[in-house]
């Protein structure tokens, strides 16, 4: 017997094993995510406790769509949640997750925001920002100017396969086509100041350090390190910089999300459609707010401060749906022009 075989086998038994629980009672469902235990489970124990349903969370790294399909029909699976817009097409691609007709999820997100057949909704948001060391004179900055030579040896970014990458670069050709897009990669990456690499919290540091002077980051990151989230090391590097909302010529700023779907065959369909409901209703909007520091998705729910000290962001209008078709082709132009050697 292969390995695959005994992998698909185990699979198969502990979902079976967890779907006889979650279909037992109408009082629980079962969750798939990839997102951080310590971020998720505010938002649940809300949950919890407005409606009364158990929710049975199996945590994953990675491996989502792959477990799912192994499972088939026995899956116990009734939620799936992930981050990254590229995330969720997956799974929808891969025939993983059902439509769900909802007037609340279609009046709390933006049509932008989700999936055109309402097989995924995004629930938060987390935006490509730029960090900006605090004494420098930079009040605007927009995502064509990060090529301007201007910044030559200034700046610092994560490596351009990252997904947060990737998808701002796809977003990039969504306005100005794959030509375009390559040679701005290829002015990017000439105005580095080291090698693209690292995690996005590390162009903080790199900026009190007096490597760079800006970085490319997500917004969510400055909070845990201004609130002392990430320790008092952290704390410092968040104090160094402030945050610029850089957009398009024309355009907004490039967001990517955290979403959720209904798994194909949730054995629990109802309970599934009432947590994602309750995600986007005012207070768990609230929680995403202030505990994970992200975007809400609902329009009128307050930011955490330290967020709301960034200024008013106005979204990038190009569908993420759109943006996600040209990930492959961003992918390549990366490795084309070498960005990360």
């Amino acid at each position: 017997m292969t390995q695959s075989t005994h992998l698909t086998r185990a699979i198969l038994a502990g979902a079976a094993m967890i779907a006889g629980a979650g279909a037992v009672s109408a009082d629980e469902l079962n969750l798939y995510t990839s997102r951080e235990p310590g971020l998720i489970e505010p938002l649940l124990a809300a949950f919890t406790e407005a409606t009364g349903t158990t929710v049975n969370t199996v945590f994953l790294k990675d491996g989502m769509a792959e477990r799912v399909a192994a499972e088939g029909e026995a899956s116990p699976a009734d939620v799936l949640m992930a981050v990254d817009v590229g995330n969720m097409v997956d799974l929808v691609e891969k025939g993983l997750t059902q439509p769900v007709e909802s007037e609340v999820l279609a009046a709390a997100i933006p049509e932008n925001l989700r999936d055109p057949g309402n097989q995924w909704f995004a629930l938060s948001t987390r935006a490509r920002v730029v960090y900006a060391a605090r004494d420098l004179e930079l009040q605007a900055i927009t995502y064509e100017e990060l090529a301007d030579p201007k910044w030559k040896g200034r700046l610092c970014i994560r490596s351009g396969q990252h997904p947060y990458n990737t998808g701002l670069f796809s977003a990039y050709m969504a306005h100005h086509g794959a030509e375009a897009t390559e040679t701005w990669l290829q002015g990017v990456k000439a105005n580095l100041a080291r090698q693209a690499g690292g995690g996005d919290r590390d162009g903080a540091r790199d900026i009190l350090g007096g490597i760079c002077d800006i970085a490319v980051a997500n917004s969510y990151y400055v909070g845990r390190m201004v609130s002392g989230d990430g320790g008092d090391e952290q704390k410092a590097w968040g104090d160094a910089i402030k945050v610029i909302l850089p957009t398009f010529e024309g355009g907004g700023t490039h967001v990517n999300i955290s979403g959720a779907a209904v798994a194909k065959n949730a054995p629990n369909r109802d309970e599934a459609v009432a947590l994602l409901e309750f995600l986007v209703s005012d207070e768990a909007q609230k929680i995403y707010a202030e505990a994970n520091y992200e975007h809400p998705v609902k329009a009128g729910v307050p930011l955490d401060p330290i967020v709301a000290g960034f200024g008013n962001m106005t979204v990038d209008s190009v569908p993420l749906t759109e943006i996600v078709t040209y990930r492959k082709q961003a992918s390549e132009l990366v490795d084309k022009v070498g960005f990360d050697n």
